[in-house]
């Protein structure tokens, strides 16, 4: 039963974190479009990302991550057999890399705050997509397991990247048109 708990805690502080990364980004590509701006109003709306990307890393997107990752530690913890699992080392290695991309957006609220961020609006709509195909490569590995053909699937979720990234082209492609 404990499991159970962990489970569903584990669930939710992964549903937690995931909305912090997916909203740091959107705040991220915001500041950055502040720099365009007169000098007054981006000064204003800056200091203002800083505030609102502080106050969801800090009190929300952090915590949850440590959440989940605790959680996730006590279900193996509780049931060791789940390390002998393929699935499992398939999952924690996206969680891994889910957690790199956590840390990099750590240091890009560092450079934005420091004023010294080389990071381009178009560059962060991209990024923000990388947090999404985390998770459905994490979902897909957990739901699917052992049924899942590893080459079929890596090359969907190639597939479904490049999808998401084209996509990000095209809005861009489609704001610098109708701006102009």
């Amino acid at each position: 039963m404990a499991y159970l708990y962990l489970k569903s805690l584990h669930i939710i502080f992964v549903v937690s974190w995931m909305a912090g990364l997916f909203y740091i980004v959107r705040l991220f590509i915001y500041h950055t479009e502040a720099n365009d701006k007169p000098e007054q109003e981006r000064l204003i709306l800056q200091k203002q990302f800083e505030v609102m990307e502080s106050k969801l890393w800090n009190i929300i997107t952090t915590p949850a991550m440590i959440l989940a990752v605790l959680a996730g530690i006590g279900m193996v913890y509780i049931n060791p057999g789940l390390l002998k699992m393929p699935w499992l080392h398939v999952k924690l290695a996206f969680v891994l890399g889910l957690l790199v991309y956590h840390f990099i957006c750590q240091r890009i609220i560092k450079q934005l705050k420091d004023g010294n961020s080389t990071w381009t609006s178009t560059q962060l709509r991209l990024w923000n997509e990388l947090a999404t195909i985390f998770l459905v490569a994490i979902v897909f590995t957990v739901i699917l397991k052992s049924a899942i053909d590893w080459i079929y699937g890596l090359i969907g979720l190639v597939l479904f990247a490049m999808i998401i990234m084209s996509a990000v082209k095209i809005y861009k492609y489609y704001r610098m048109k109708n701006k102009g």
